[in-house]
């Protein structure tokens, strides 16, 4: 065979390939970051259906299950948008790029739940955990009026319409493990000042979710508090989540989609526990490994951060029940500094969070950010 042939026929195994890839990612996953458009891949994977083989961490496919550990016990996604990604890399010659790649996808991240339908993706999500013996991290992110009309604007158009999302959320758990963060910003926005939210009436939607979510018996949920740099004083948070259901909840989670360093929401986190009767939390670790930004608009798509604590429930602290990423590293925060819409991968800026990472071999077991000094 002559040489023009055999690139030719490389290239044809590259466009074959890459098109497998993308049928068989996700719906949305070069595009928006919303969870309802990938219905008809979730319920191919509830009834069993398996991915493209070599999509996945390293070019694997999905990640042999290791026992029962403090570290193993979260789901990774063999399809997420960073394994897609380094399997691309890979299959174009760009090996270094997906080596990088693979700090983010060989790690559980959350699973975002941010569009009308929400039972089937959560019954695919929870479902692929069971088979592994692991349990997947959920974020429900459908509040009305939700982030205050900016960036991640959007969520149900009344209070029925979420009481039915959030129904409809419950029943795609099943009995299956899981961790729900609920609300990102719901609570601490609405303190800050949201002049479209009656906060009576958010306060009651968030104590509903949290109540009903609650109801499934392998369950574990957590209502988000904001970040230790947004409202400092802490008893600011303490009446508006009591009546949000924290008593009721798992705890409480900090962090989330921020870079507050892990010694800062740890300590955050434990005045906040003290004056809710000692309610554990969570912390998002997933883009704290360099700290926050100094500059302006520092929780937008911020230069120079990186991956932080890789998850798990060794945190060696008794308030802290897990570090995990619930912000998927590489999705945008918004048309800011060059970014695409909120939710939608960002394929520099995840490479970016990886090759800042100062530590990205395994740590079972670490409480140490990676990117900490």
């Amino acid at each position: 065979m002559c040489a023009r042939a055999r690139v030719g026929r490389r290239v044809r195994v590259v466009v074959v390939v890459l098109a497998a890839l993308l049928v068989a990612a996700p719906a949305g996953v070069w595009g928006a970051g919303t969870s309802g458009a990938r219905e008809a891949s979730d319920a191919r994977e509830a009834s069993g259906a398996r991915g493209v083989p070599g999509v996945g961490p390293a070019g694997r496919g999905e990640p042999q299950v290791r026992g029962p550990g403090p570290v193993e016990s979260f789901w990774v996604d063999p399809r997420s948008r960073a394994a897609l990604q380094a399997a691309e890399w890979r299959l174009t010659g760009r090996t270094a790029d997906a080596l990088l790649m693979d700090r983010i996808a060989a790690r559980p991240q959350a699973e975002w739940l941010n569009g009308p339908a929400s039972r089937a993706v959560v019954r695919a999500r929870t479902s692929a955990a069971a088979r592994q013996g692991r349990t997947a991290v959920l974020v429900a992110y459908y509040i009305p009026h939700r982030d205050c009309g900016s960036y991640s604007g959007g969520g149900a158009w009344n209070a029925a319409g979420y009481r039915k999302w959030v129904d409809e959320f419950a029943t795609g758990l099943g009995d299956r493990d899981a961790y729900v963060i609920v609300e990102p910003d719901a609570v601490a926005q609405t303190v800050a000042g949201c002049a479209s939210v009656v906060a009576e009436d958010r306060y009651a939607l968030l104590a509903y979710a949290v109540d009903r979510l609650k109801r499934q018996p392998g369950t574990r949920v957590y209502l988000d508090a904001g970040n230790s740099a947004w409202l400092p004083d802490t008893s600011k948070l303490v009446e508006p989540l009591t009546r949000s259901g924290v008593a009721r909840a798992d705890g409480f989670a900090l962090n989330v989609s921020n870079f507050q360093t892990d010694a800062a929401s740890s300590a955050y986190g434990n005045r906040l526990s003290a004056a809710l009767g000692g309610k554990h939390f969570v912390i998002d670790t997933s883009r704290n490994g360099n700290g926050p930004y100094t500059g302006t608009d520092s929780w937008c798509n911020p230069p120079g951060r990186a991956l932080g604590t890789p998850p798990t429930t060794a945190t060696g602290a008794p308030l802290i029940d897990a570090y995990l990423w619930i912000k998927r590293p590489g999705e945008s925060d918004g048309t800011c500094r060059g970014g695409p819409t909120a939710g939608q991968w960002w394929p520099s800026y995840a490479l970016e969070l990886a090759r800042n990472a100062r530590n990205a071999r395994s740590t079972r077991g670490r409480t140490r950010p990676t990117g900490e000094g």
